[in-house]
């Protein structure tokens, strides 16, 4: 298991949940009132600028890394790691809409819809996205 800080936010050297993410994450794994779920985080080829966050409820496979919060796990494929270390997830509810942020200190440039990246390192193809940027 990766340590926590008892900060305002829930940090760990990979990355960190806000409060009203992790209010959010509670209340849809309870609609889903399966305890072998948790929020993965993942990292996939595709958007405007190559590569794109997903998000899922889900059971661990082989080669997560786990990320224990208070009450639910945080899961993340070897793959989608090194993307995503050093990331703060949010929640945000705004006139714009709701909806799961990432704030991602490893992408260089990123869509206007938040939703797709690009690295330093490259990776992915850029592909049109829903967003119409």
């Amino acid at each position: 298991m990766i340590e926590q800080s008892q900060q305002s936010s829930v940090e760990t050297s990979i990355l960190s949940i806000t409060p009203s993410a992790s209010e959010k994450v509670r209340e849809l794994l309870k609609q889903e009132n399966d305890p072998g779920l948790g929020l993965r985080i993942f990292v996939a080829g595709g958007g405007c600028s190559g590569l794109q966050y997903g998000m899922t409820l889900d059971e661990a496979q082989d080669g997560d890394t786990i990320i224990s919060q208070d009450d639910y796990s945080v899961l993340v494929d070897e793959m989608s790691l090194g993307y995503i270390n050093g990331s703060e997830v949010d929640y945000v509810d705004s006139l714009m809409g709701a909806g799961f942020t990432v704030n991602n200190p490893n992408a260089v440039s990123s869509c206007g819809c938040g939703h797709s990246f690009k690295t330093a390192e490259g990776g992915g193809e850029a592909r049109g996205c829903a967003c119409g940027h």
